[in-house]
């Protein structure tokens, strides 16, 4: 295939933060905070200072996230102290006595050290709480599903006593602390995450212990490290519970919030990932492992109109050279085919992949492989005619050349 060599180890995390970040596109109103010293007011300015004087009366020095909050000539103790004091609005003091709670937490919870551990929830990892993949501006991505819990005895075997929700506990903060080693915690460098929340066949009752302890330990203790909430596959009244707390939450708050129903989770998440970060069970093209050997491919993104049939052409293939192709359709519910068309005039169109229905719950993309025995050109046919619903779409293929 065309695929690039793979990147020095070291420099793995910055090549596919580079992919990632191409095109940003934000459509939710949340702005971002700023941690550059020329863009704070006055008056955080003097919060800030006010923190540090606070901390320079401390017996020992203070440790959050790797970063010595405790030495001003370090530019990463900023932008931690600034996360403490946005979540504080601005309080010195407030801030001071969150912080220091947060410190007397992490040493004795062992959290420098929990991402090393070996919890046993290989079950849950790329299903539960995972990271995988940055969105547009960079962030890495964190993905939360709980439906998996449905299932009473994975309940019984994840949650069945206070041990077993202590030790899942521990897991899922060994799933944050991946996140916040990915961030940069640099003024002006990406500081926060996305967090995504699919809500499909989730038991909230059940559940209610472990997510408030999770809530209450992440706000707690990683303050102001979310960029942005996505809740996707929400059910209908959902909605309606937003709906009346919605009065009650800040703007500030409810800006981050980014609420797709079942159907438009695919739609909603190309806004902020590109289709080779989003994974394939949430309409992308990125699957479990693929980010481990470097940069994926881009895809190409287009839409598909209701009533519209569209054909992607894939030209110039020499003979003996092999195609390898990935498509996916946000909410599919539409016709494909594949057929190849040869450059002679006196050959005949092959059908590679017969026309078929792909139903609306598909999870996986379509992932094909030919090799052509004389030149010509591959024609994918994507026919949404029958709907009226426009669909997100993204696709990318390799092509391997005939060897000599």
């Amino acid at each position: 295939m065309d695929s690039s060599p793979k990147p020095a180890k070291r420099s793995l995390m910055t090549s596919l933060m580079e992919a990632a970040t191409t095109t940003l596109q934000r459509t939710s109103s949340f702005k971002e905070d700023s941690y550059l010293a020329s863009n704070l007011k006055p008056s955080e300015k003097r919060s800030l200072q006010e923190l540090r004087h606070l901390l320079s009366s401390s017996s020992k020095p203070i440790s959050i996230w790797g970063v010595p909050i405790s030495e001003a000539e370090d530019e990463r103790s900023d932008v931690v102290l600034l996360k403490f004091l946005r979540a504080r609005d601005y309080s010195a003091r407030d801030a001071h006595a969150m912080l220091v709670r947060c410190a007397e937490w992490r040493a004795e919870f062992g959290a420098d050290g929990v991402v090393e551990e070996e919890l046993g929830f290989k079950e849950l990892e790329e299903v539960v709480a995972y990271m995988h993949g940055w969105d547009r501006g960079g962030h890495p991505v964190c993905y939360n599903a709980y439906g998996v819990f449905k299932d009473k005895e994975m309940y019984d075997r994840v949650f069945g006593d206070a041990d077993k929700l202590s030790r899942f506990l521990r897991w899922r903060v060994q799933v944050m602390e991946r996140g916040v080693r990915m961030l940069q915690l640099r003024p002006g460098g990406v500081n926060s995450i996305i967090q995504v929340t699919d809500l499909k066949d989730m038991p909230k009752r059940e559940l209610r212990a472990a997510s408030n302890h999770i809530l209450s330990l992440f706000q707690d203790n990683y303050p102001e490290l979310v960029a942005s909430k996505v809740f996707i596959n929400v059910p209908w009244y959902f909605s309606m519970l937003y709906a009346m707390v919605s009065p009650f939450l800040t703007e500030r708050t409810k800006s981050k919030f980014v609420i797709a129903r079942e159907g438009n989770v695919a739609e909603t998440l190309y806004k902020f990932i590109r289709p080779e970060f989003v994974p394939v069970q949430y309409g992308g093209l990125s699957r479990p492992g693929d980010l481990e050997n470097g940069p994926p491919k881009p895809a190409s993104e287009f839409t598909v109109k209701g009533g519209e049939k569209v054909l992607l052409e894939i030209d110039g293939i020499e003979a003996g050279a092999t195609i390898t192709w990935d498509l996916v359709v946000g909410a599919w519910d539409l016709e494909y085919g594949a057929e190849y068309v040869p450059t002679a005039e006196d050959s005949y169109t092959l059908c590679v992949e017969k026309t078929r229905r792909i139903p609306a719950t598909a999870d996986e993309p379509i992932h094909n492989v030919f090799t052509a025995r004389e030149a010509g050109k591959m024609v994918l046919s994507i026919d949404n005619s029958t709907s009226r619903k426009r669909k997100v779409a993204a696709y990318r293929y390799f092509v391997r050349k005939p060897s000599v």
